[in-house]
């Protein structure tokens, strides 16, 4: 008889904590049976968006509860992921993931859903995720709600502690670090009609699918279905961290309308002010910025550099090429002396370069530079705009890496430019020519030190409609390299201009391109 009572509440124990584990598993935010896609894969979401592409684009709904929908920046700011709850939590997994909650600006409630051996099943919402800080909400009524987004966390420093990796928050909007940096310029899934008249369209990741990682794995991979008005995609990421993090990127897009102007890997940034236009600011700082410069490797194997700026008119500057081999905006001044600033730590700002995959065929880089007073605003957008036109009812792929470092993997012989000033034009304390604009770059690389005169090493410099004056150079002891003075005397209202160093008539630095706006 005892032993029918004991095998009776042992029996009763495994139904109970079953039971129990049942309603936790579920209380976390897992999806149930039902809920489960089998055989998923980068096709599955590639399917998806071309069917989405057949029906009339459809907004966003973003109608949310009135208590989070009025919430502050600060209220929404004091909710809180608890990484103990997370999903992946103390599984001993090489990666973490946390969400966003929705709030404030951020209305659009994503979907997002895990994958476990090829079946991809939702994470619903769920309150045990989450601190409300001094928020007082009713939770109960957030049973369907979603996430504003997500973020995924690797031991990237320190084997110790989990770092933030990359975000995926608003629109099409991610970022990424590598090793020892802080968070700066964005990336987007597409641009589209950027700087035009009619506006911008900003497309949306409205769905993520993320394969949860085995124990020892070295990346992590997620998928994304963008909507627009205009054009509805499949991504594909595979993110391997590391000193430098690389994204590699798949994307097959399918337009719903014609396009008058596609930005294909987009970046964001924020630029203030540096060397070059310190003088518009009155700020304790020396300069404030996420970037300071264009990168572009083109398909003639030139290394352009284009300093950015931030002028009282909007930019526009379009780099013609063929099969770019990369493009990218640069944190390149890493010298915290320059910056002054403890708490933001623009020296520790990511760069982010573009690699293409395959052929890209004919177009465009283009920068565009929009004038702001604040550095919050981000006002720098790089991207590359297909030459070929873009059509309602066509599909069209492109593939990339894209990798957040700092610096740029290139030939170490070529001279590149550590920063661009600019001044009065004539002889230094002296207004002899108000209209003359004084240009000093510094190069810096293998082989320009003081005996660069011997190697018969001569600075280049050309404009369109302007003409260069007084053009020398000289060996600079703090940079170890070469400084190049030139005064600029300007013809017409804006002019391109080029600078670069030369050796026996052969290119060997990187070329200094500026735009100059009267």
């Amino acid at each position: 008889m005892l032993k029918k009572i004991i095998w009776f509440f042992l029996i009763l124990g495994i139904v109970a904590g079953g039971g129990w584990y049942f309603f936790c598993y579920q209380q976390k935010g897992i999806a149930k049976k039902n809920d489960i896609e089998k055989n998923f894969s980068f096709e599955s979401v590639v399917s998806r968006a071309k069917n989405l592409a057949l029906q009339p684009y459809k907004d966003f709904d973003n109608a949310l509860p009135a208590e989070l929908d009025n919430l502050s920046y600060d209220q929404h700011r004091d909710i809180r992921f608890v990484r103990e709850n997370g999903p992946w939590y103390n599984q001993h997994l090489p990666y973490e993931i946390q969400f966003f909650h929705l709030g404030n600006i951020f209305k659009i409630s994503v979907p997002i859903n895990e994958i476990i051996d090829g079946q991809a099943r939702p994470i619903k919402y769920s309150a045990a995720f989450f601190d409300y800080g001094k928020n007082s909400l009713n939770t109960k009524d957030f049973t369907d709600l979603g996430y504003a987004g997500f973020r995924l966390h690797n031991p990237l420093n320190t084997s110790s502690y989990f770092d933030e990796l990359v975000a995926f928050l608003g629109a099409s909007y991610f970022r990424g670090l590598a090793k020892g940096q802080r968070y700066g310029l964005s990336a987007r899934g597409l641009a589209i009609d950027t700087a035009e008249l009619s506006g911008e369209e900003f497309p949306v990741f409205k769905e993520f699918w993320i394969e949860k990682p085995k124990v020892g794995d070295k990346f992590i991979q997620l998928y994304a279905l963008l909507d627009s008005r205009s054009i509805s995609g499949a991504y594909s990421f595979k993110i391997i961290p590391g000193t430098n993090t690389v994204m590699e990127i798949q994307t097959v897009l399918f337009a719903r309308e014609d396009i008058k102007k596609l930005g294909v890997a987009p970046l964001t940034s924020m630029f203030l002010f540096g060397e070059n236009n310190k003088n518009q600011f009155d700020d304790y700082r020396p300069e404030v910025h996420d970037s300071d410069g264009l990168l572009i490797h083109n398909g003639n194997d030139e290394w352009l550099w284009r300093p950015l700026d931030n002028s009282k008119n909007l930019r526009v500057s379009s780099f013609v090429d063929e099969n770019p081999k990369g493009f990218g905006l640069l944190q390149r001044d890493r010298n915290i002396e320059h910056y002054l600033d403890f708490e933001a730590y623009y020296q520790a700002r990511p760069s982010a370069w573009v690699e293409p995959l395959e052929g890209w065929g004919k177009g465009m880089v283009q920068l565009v530079e929009i004038p702001s007073r604040q550095e919050i605003h981000d006002n720098i957008v790089a991207y590359w705009v297909p030459q070929k036109s873009i059509k309602a009812g066509k599909e069209y792929r492109f593939s990339y890496k894209l990798i957040w470092l700092n610096e740029v993997m290139k030939d170490k012989k070529l001279g590149f430019i550590a920063a661009t000033r600019t001044g009065v034009g004539g002889v230094s304390g002296m207004m002899e020519n108000s209209d003359k604009r004084k240009f000093v770059i510094d190069f810096v690389g293998e082989g320009l030190d003081e005996k660069y005169q011997d190697q018969n090493i001569r600075p280049e410099v050309s404009a369109q409609t302007g003409k260069f004056t007084h053009v020398g150079s000289m060996y600079n002891p703090v940079t170890k390299g070469i400084t190049v003075y030139a005064d600029y005397l300007p013809k017409e209202n804006s002019d391109e201009l080029r600078i670069s160093l030369s050796k026996d008539g052969n290119v060997i630095s990187e070329v200094w391109s500026y735009q100059w706006l009267r």
